[in-house]
């Protein structure tokens, strides 16, 4: 089996004259991503591969991530991932090595979304509508694989084993 975690990186500031790839986080989403990356620790959904994008506001998303996660992780940050498509997303997935058997990809919308929805044939359902409404800033979508190598991923190959948002922990915990 094979687990594709795929994370929009957290919410964003976009200060004046500042380029796209240069935005910070913005407060809110510093707390996101420590609080995605505490939920991921407390729910054993560590990766054995990072793919980041090497924009900040996904750079730092994995700063905040990391801090609650109790070892580092392999962490490589692919230009390809600032504003990859559908077919990027799935094409660096599928060039991954097989002995790696857990994937988190760092990075952008709408490309996200898309690979998400394109790669989900089942899981639940109203997660699946969630996620299919908005894949909003930190959400995590958790993808399982009933396959042994990534080259075979293809479209609607996965299920959908969660899809969770800095919102719905919150509502969970409180």
């Amino acid at each position: 089996m094979l687990r594709l975690m795929l994370l929009r990186h957290a919410k964003s500031s976009w200060p004046t004259g500042m380029l796209d790839a240069e935005r910070p986080l913005s407060d809110r989403g510093e707390a996101a991503a420590r609080l995605i990356g505490g939920y991921m620790a407390h729910h054993s959904l560590i990766p054995e591969r990072v793919l980041c994008s090497p924009a900040r506001r996904a750079r730092d998303t994995w700063t905040g991530v990391l801090s609650s996660w109790p070892t580092p992780v392999d962490v490589v940050f692919d230009d390809r991932l600032y504003g990859a498509t559908l077919q990027g997303i799935v094409s660096i997935v599928r060039d991954q090595e097989d002995a790696i058997r857990t994937l988190l990809v760092l990075g952008h919308n709408p490309g996200l979304q898309e690979a998400a929805e394109w790669l989900i044939a089942a899981g639940d359902v109203e997660q699946r509508e969630r996620l299919r409404e908005k894949f909003s800033a930190a959400a995590l979508a958790v993808i399982d694989f009933a396959l042994d190598k990534w080259s075979n991923v293809h479209e609607r190959s996965g299920r959908l084993e969660r899809y969770v948002t800095p919102r719905t922990i919150a509502a969970a915990t409180s």
